[in-house]
């Protein structure tokens, strides 16, 4: 199978949101004093869990964000943007 152009663009955009979504978890983690292990607990999971998401070595499911979120006091929003009017608006 052959991996394209597109393909290596998405793998990466794919990178880039992950990191960004995990760097936003582990900083509101701290902002609330929260080790790996007190956000596990809240949870009801083991830390090594966290430690994989923080370290990117997962891909949490939506619903385990979803929970993690509630447990900081956090809400997710996504937003979809048409790339076509972004564009025209610049």
């Amino acid at each position: 199978m052959e991996i394209t152009k597109e393909s290596n663009d998405i793998i990466e955009k794919q990178k880039i949101v992950k990191q960004r979504l995990v760097e936003r978890y582990i900083e509101y983690r701290k902002i609330r004093n929260l080790t790996q292990e007190d956000l596990a607990h809240i949870m009801g999971i083991k830390r090594p869990n966290i430690s994989r998401f923080e370290s990117g070595q997962c891909n949490p499911t939506l619903d385990l964000l979803v929970k993690m979120a509630e447990c900081m006091d956090l809400e997710i929003r996504i937003d979809l943007v048409d790339k076509r009017e972004e564009n025209n608006n610049e």
